[in-house]
């Protein structure tokens, strides 16, 4: 059973602003409802505050963001994919094949999302000063907000680049933004996340499963380090996660996928979910509301018998060492991360056909087959007429453990010590699990720096393919130069680096491109 976490009972609470008016009138039209919460009337204690938090927490885990069309877009701008078939939707299609026009709907849902999270956050954060009854629950509750404002931006940066920054609550109808520049939106993320993880505590008890740690700061300030190229800063993060002694790699891969593992060892942040047996999903996408149904949409996106919107790709599923293409074993991880024509399913009980998977086949080694989503799928405990349609209370799990790992290979490897970066290659390969040959092997030697990069590459594709890391990773790799051939198909250089600005930003903004950024990204 899920232990019970902050979310089992979280009260969303709107996030108003008050508006101004001028006006004649008499001056009854000028008083205040004393039941309409406004930030006037709201926010003067901890449990206010406390209340605020976990509406951040709300807009972070539904469908605009990680419920749903956050793992889409992610997804869709990476090789590990493929079209399941023609159910994919017109405009998921857009972005998988490059076609994506400023008014694609999906891309607008995380561009909402997101802007709605550092709203609420902004409003934790100004609200402060407001708050005296419990200053240590005050204090972890702006931390928090910090968190996801970096975290926010981080997103908005790595998929559109330079965008507009609001460090405070818009409270009147002319305070638009121009877009930020990379540096400057850079500067804030790392600011919120140093002052976060200084305040933030370590790890909380099962009431508290979930709510943001010093670990998870400190691993995303190791992953904005990284984007932005300054290995060293990295490096110094992810070894404050490494040093804590909160986390490892746990011996079986497929625990960082299922229900029953959730807040293993390995995870360092996940966003929670519940599945109350009601098939219920809140498709409004913002989270607002007690009563709303907490769970994700992934189970039934990309599930073998479901809609099977989205495949692992040729290219993904080629990537596994292999016997049958001459490697000395067989990687465990990829029956640990796909379904083919053959698996058992439903508790070993029931046998997975070509037919219940429609759509696409794969070709895997020379073969043709059926090949669906394993991880985070929930078919490996569901009958067939279950699994069906089924929105799950499987946890997503946004950073883990194999990541800071990695990333401290490739921050070893850019920083003059490739030995370095092979100890920790070797460390994920070690895996109980998993119990790969150590590099070097036949197929990746690694004498040098280049050769190094081409197995870390290698490595971080079979462990983390589908969790939406590869998107970014093609990102900061190509900027090296280290693809002879790019790994999306339909690239355009100053085009496809980034995606359009929404329209409906371009249309509300009048300040947009006042910064000396341009309103649109070069190309569209």
């Amino acid at each position: 059973m899920k232990k019970q976490t902050i979310f089992t009972h979280i009260v969303t609470v709107a996030l108003l602003t008050a508006a101004v008016f001028t006006t004649s009138c008499t001056k009854d039209l000028d008083k205040t409802n004393p039941s309409y919460a406004t930030l006037d009337n709201y926010f003067k204690n901890s449990e206010e505050m406390q209340k605020g938090t976990n509406a951040i927490y709300s807009a972070f885990h539904a469908g605009n963001l990680i419920g749903r069309e956050w793992f889409f877009v992610h997804d869709l701008r990476s090789d590990d994919v493929s079209s399941g078939g023609g159910q994919l939707e017109v405009p998921r299609a857009q972005i998988l094949n490059g076609a994506t026009s400023s008014e694609n709907p999906v891309m607008g849902s995380v561009w909402r999302g997101l802007y709605t999270v550092i709203h609420r956050a902004n409003t934790v954060i100004g609200s402060a000063p407001n708050v005296t009854d419990n200053d240590a629950v005050r204090d972890q509750c702006v931390a928090e907000a910090k968190f996801f404002r970096a975290w926010a931006y981080f997103e908005l940066l790595t998929l559109w680049g330079p965008v507009p920054v609001y460090t405070t609550v818009v409270s009147a109808p002319d305070q638009f933004q121009p877009r930020v520049p990379e540096e400057g939106v850079y500067a804030q993320i790392i600011k919120d996340l140093t002052e976060a993880a200084a305040v933030l505590k370590p790890s909380y008890g099962a009431a508290d499963q979930g709510r943001i740690t010093s670990g998870a700061a400190n691993a995303m300030l190791g992953r904005t380090h990284l984007q932005k190229g300054d290995y060293a800063a990295a490096k110094e993060a992810l070894l404050k996660v490494t040093g804590a002694g909160l986390y490892r790699l746990v011996n079986n891969y497929t625990d960082n996928f299922l229900e029953e593992t959730e807040f293993n060892a390995e995870s360092i942040w996940e966003a929670v979910y519940f599945d109350r047996g009601d098939n219920g999903f809140d498709w409004n996408g913002t989270g607002d509301g007690a009563g709303t149904a907490q769970s994700t949409i992934r189970n039934q996106e990309y599930s073998p018998v479901a809609w099977r919107n989205l495949i692992p790709s040729n290219k993904y599923l080629n990537e596994f060492e292999n016997t049958a293409t001459g490697a000395a074993k067989t990687d465990p991880r990829f029956s640990a991360s796909v379904y083919q024509t053959g698996d058992k399913f439903n508790n070993d009980a029931d046998v997975l056909t070509d037919a219940m998977q429609n759509g696409n086949s794969s070709v895997v080694n020379g073969v043709t087959k059926k090949v669906s989503w394993r991880k985070f799928m929930l078919i490996y405990k569901q009958s067939l007429s279950n699994a069906s349609y089924h929105p799950g209370g499987n946890n997503q799990r946004i950073i883990r453990y194999a990541e800071v790992i990695l990333m401290l290979a490739e921050c070893e490897n850019e920083l003059g010590n490739p030995a370095g970066a092979v100890t920790y290659l070797n460390q994920i390969r070690d895996r109980a699990s998993v119990a790969m040959p150590h590099y070097p092997t036949a197929q990746f030697p690694v004498s040098n720096k280049d050769q190094v990069t081409k197995a870390l590459m290698h490595e971080k594709v079979v462990e983390m393919g589908g969790e939406e890391i590869r998107n970014r990773d093609i990102m900061r790799w190509r900027k090296k130069g280290y693809f002879t051939t790019d790994p999306l198909s339909y690239f355009r250089a100053n085009r496809d680096e980034l995606l359009p600005i929404p329209q409906q930003e371009i249309d509300n903004n009048p300040q947009l491109g006042a910064g000396g950024v341009a309103k649109q990204n070069p190309g569209y």
